[in-house]
């Protein structure tokens, strides 16, 4: 499977179960950890759980699986390591005290508007 089509799963699946914010940044340029960071924000603890699950599950249906994931039993910030790509799910002040997108703002924005719902 490509990593774009890892995206696109990604990124469908958050949106489907109505993640906030959805960004993906392509670092491959930048650093050896991955080619994109995925980052979205839940509103509640499970509803950020709901998020991981789902990424989860939409990629294990497609023969996928996380090389490590991190962060569950907090459920404030969930990291689901594939490889190539990166998710970063939080809860919203998380997300706002950690600013991985300023963090990482020499990466370039990707757009993903295509796999998100028109709602």
């Amino acid at each position: 499977m490509t990593t774009q089509e890892k995206l696109e799963i990604i990124v469908r699946a958050l949106d489907m179960k109505r993640g906030e914010d959805i960004a993906a940044i392509k670092i491959s340029d930048l650093t050896i950890i991955a080619d994109y960071f995925v980052i979205v924000h839940g509103t509640s603890n499970t509803h950020v759980k709901t998020l991981a699950d789902e990424t989860e599950f939409k990629l294990s249906q497609a023969g996928v699986e996380p090389l490590r994931s991190e962060g569950y039993q907090s459920a404030s910030w969930i990291v689901l390591d594939y490889g190539d790509i990166v998710v970063h799910v939080f809860m919203r002040d998380a997300r706002e005290q950690y600013q991985l997108e300023r963090l990482w703002a020499d990466g370039e924005q990707t757009d993903i508007s295509a796999y998100l719902t028109k709602d």
